[in-house]
């Protein structure tokens, strides 16, 4: 692709009059410059989008079934090509970025059947010689708004169920990753979505309130699905509120791994140490606290300690974590912690970037695990969304349970126990949407 990264308005390639850099969390150095939606564009894409709804809510479940496996097609066709900007644009490895599109191209064909069984029902009624009818219809236009994380998952989720449930959306991605985004309007007008039915686009940071206020005050969209952080989340839903727009959200997490003593503590290491470091962190699910019995501390420190360095080994690269803020936020919370009184298990508080020449940017950061992590440290509440877990010791399940709810969070959770029945049981005590038994808090 020559010049920056165009918009999808429409099913149209689109330019405008601004661009931004996109920049490698590899290198920190420009990769390539993408076009920046205005307001008057964003306003276009949902007129358009519109026009479509009154078309396509009317096509029939197997036209939509089949847009939708041919899109899932060009995925598994294409996958190489989309993890390349996915790595590129978001520091990903090979690993996580084959997951975020063996996932999206089975999310695809999942969805793809199942316009056919949107049904209504025929309630009862209160008076005699009367009837109902009970019809599921779609909306309208939806507006997603989807992270740089996890892009072809989250992006693709923010409308494939809405287009297929008949609806028309517009996906604002992240100026992070724009080219990622780019890929996905580029597959569904390769497998034939009529123009208008979904638009793609993006914008510089600063011009995030202008656009977004634009989308959401317009009258014909309907519904608002943010994917992001917390603080963000809380403005769009003032604003979609003051709209009087319902809103589906998914924001931060801090979710806790419970460890009980009968665990199996080599497989409880292993997925603690993934769920906490996987993609550096930086996934909403990722695991924050990890809740130990305190009768196997020194057992499960050490195995952890071993799973954290086969998982990254101190040898190696440091992970990448998107942008340096990043970086900066979870030095400060490490810093914090420890000037407080916790102690580094495993890993350095310090991240000169020049004392080792693998380090070959400002967006790398070594994982952390601190233990003796207590509530007046900043770490205690707040998500690092990055490489860094506490560890923290607990006399009882319930002492665990209590710790576990002790956030603003409820996203996910995990405990490790061989016995199903005392498992089962804690879960029901944990205040989160996903609560995993013997596996890691991402799933």
């Amino acid at each position: 692709m020559d010049g920056p990264v165009p918009l999808w308005i429409a099913g149209q390639e689109t330019t405008s009059e601004t661009t931004f850099d996109v920049v490698s969390p590899f290198t920190g150095e420009k990769l390539w410059q993408s076009y920046s939606v205005s307001p008057q564009q964003a306003t276009q894409a949902i007129e358009k989008a519109q026009q479509a709804f009154n078309t396509w809510r009317k096509t029939k479940p197997a036209t939509r079934r089949s847009i939708l496996l041919k899109a899932a097609d060009i995925f598994e066709a294409r996958r190489d090509e989309f993890a390349g900007y996915m790595k590129a644009e978001t520091g990903a490895l090979d690993m996580f970025a084959g997951f975020n599109l063996t996932g999206t191209i089975e999310n695809f064909r999942d969805v793809a059947g199942r316009p056919a069984n949107i049904l209504g029902s025929i309630p009862q009624t209160q008076a005699d010689g009367t009837g109902a009818f009970v019809f599921k219809e779609p909306y309208g236009v939806i507006y997603g708004i989807a992270p740089w994380n996890a892009p072809y998952l989250l992006g693709t989720r923010a409308f494939l169920y809405a287009i297929a449930a008949g609806n028309t959306a517009v996906l604002k991605g992240s100026e992070l990753c724009p080219r990622t985004f780019w890929a996905m309007g580029d597959v569904l007008k390769q497998a034939g979505l009529p123009d208008g039915v979904l638009s793609v686009i993006y914008h510089r940071p600063e011009d995030a309130v202008a656009v977004s206020n634009t989308i959401i005050e317009h009258p014909s969209v309907r519904k608002v699905n943010f994917t992001g952080s917390t603080a963000v989340g809380s403005i769009i839903a003032s604003k979609a509120g003051k709209e009087l727009k319902p809103v589906l959200m998914e924001l931060g997490g801090k979710a806790s791994a419970i460890v009980c003593e009968d665990a199996n503590l080599e497989r409880a290491a292993m997925q603690c140490a993934l769920g906490a470091f996987l993609h550096a962190g930086q996934i909403c699910m990722s695991t924050e606290r990890i809740l130990v019995n305190r009768q196997i501390l020194p057992q499960f420190a050490e195995a952890l300690n071993a799973a954290a360095a086969q998982v990254y080994s101190p040898e190696g690269d440091a992970p990448v974590l998107v942008a340096p803020p990043g970086v900066q936020k979870n030095q400060q919370l490490r810093s914090d912690a420890v000037q407080k009184g916790a102690t580094v298990a495993f890993g350095s508080v310090d991240n000169d970037p020049t004392k080792n020449t693998k380090e070959t940017s400002a967006h790398r950061l070594r994982p952390i695990i601190i233990s003796d992590v207590k509530k007046e440290m900043d770490i205690y509440y707040t998500e690092s969304f990055g490489p860094s877990v506490s560890l923290i010791a607990v006399d009882s399940d319930d002492a665990a349970i209590a710790i576990a709810n002790d956030t603003e969070y409820g996203l996910s959770g995990a405990i490790f126990t061989e016995n199903l029945g005392r498992g089962l049981k804690i879960a029901k005590e944990i205040e989160s949407g996903a609560v995993h038994i013997n596996s890691m808090t991402v799933q």
